[in-house]
């Protein structure tokens, strides 16, 4: 473990993440602390948002932001500024699409919980310059995503994907 710190801010704009899984914001945290925790990815002090929102919200950022209309699981946002709060770099935004994050759970048969961690520490590694437009670099995103969810005791969620075209992440 490093001498650095992770500082996350948890912000819940869909009231159903909070009944649906009422530690969410716990999760997202632990999630980070993953990333965070694993073979020192991370060579500083940081802080990031997450923010625990609905299809509709995360729809109008996709639209314009990258062009796409239509709602998506995760969408991060590296910060554009480099401030410094009490040293800590911010990092970015993480925005996650409760209907989506939901609906793909039950269509994969994943855990909601799990699912949920896997997209934070999707969003994360692309805060880290992590991507998956290559195929090298997605193998790469995706070899560091398995092994930190190893490390928290969730099992691959590729494993049942048999065609990488229909990979759902960011698509």
């Amino acid at each position: 473990m490093s001498n650095f710190s992770c500082n996350v801010d948890v912000f819940v704009e869909e009231d159903q993440w909070i009944k649906a899984l009422p530690l969410c914001e716990d999760l997202c945290s632990k999630a980070v602390k993953a990333v965070f925790d694993f073979k020192d990815l991370i060579k500083e002090s940081f802080h990031v948002n997450i923010i625990l929102a609905n299809n509709d919200f995360v729809q109008k950022l996709n639209r314009e932001f990258r062009g796409k209309n239509k709602p998506t699981n995760v969408l991060s946002f590296p910060s554009e500024t480099d401030y410094n709060d009490d040293d800590e770099n911010m990092l970015g935004d993480i925005f996650l699409a409760f209907e989506t994050i939901q609906s793909e759970a039950v269509t994969d048969s994943k855990s909601f919980e799990d699912h949920l961690q896997h997209l934070v520490i999707h969003g994360f590694l692309h805060l880290l310059s992590y991507d998956h437009e290559i195929d090298s670099d997605a193998v790469i995103m995706e070899d560091l995503e398995i092994n930190i969810l190893n490390s928290m005791g969730i099992k691959n969620p590729y494993l049942d994907l048999c065609d990488k075209e229909g990979l759902k992440l960011n698509d």
